[in-house]
Formats: C-alpha cells, sequence, structure tokens
C-alpha cells in the first residue's frame, strides 16, 4: 500500500490508476491525512461495496394493501389523527 498526496494524484492519475487495476491499493492524503482509497474494482466488490439486487425475490411476500393508508379508528387510537 502506498500513499500520495492530492497534488501528486492530480498529476499521475492515469498511472495510479493503472497501478490500482494491477493490483495494488494506494491511499490518497491531503497534509498527510488519509482522505480516499484507489483500489481494483474487484477488490472493491469483495470488501461490501457492491449490492447484490433481487436476493429476496420469491422469498418474501408483501401484501398489496401494505403501504394502504390506517383505518382511522387506528389512527385515533395512536392520537394521530
Amino acid at each position: 500500500m502506498r500513499t500520495v498526496e492530492i497534488d501528486e494524484a492530480e498529476t499521475h492519475l492515469l498511472a495510479l490508476i493503472e497501478e490500482a487495476a494491477a493490483g495494488e491499493e494506494i491511499i490518497i492524503a491531503k497534509a498527510g491525512t488519509p482522505r480516499a482509497r484507489l483500489v481494483p474494482v474487484e477488490a472493491a466488490k469483495k470488501s461490501g461495496f457492491a449490492a447484490t439486487f433481487g436476493i429476496w425475490n420469491d422469498k418474501v411476500w408483501m401484501s398489496d394493501d401494505f403501504d394502504a393508508p390506517l383505518p382511522s379508528e387506528m389512527l385515533k387510537e395512536w392520537g394521530v389523527e
């Protein structure tokens, strides 16, 4: 893992991207304080940044009226209406 300052990262961005694509993790810092991390796309997916859509398809049932307004009697009981 290598750390570069923001001004160096701006100057050498294409080279840093190629290094990250090759597997190197690069920390981009501002005045020595880490601000961002440049990693290969596959590494980002493995660390939980990518979402898996449709994982609950056909596993969860929801009523058609799930988001329908509640009856006024129920709202009165809760002091909402």
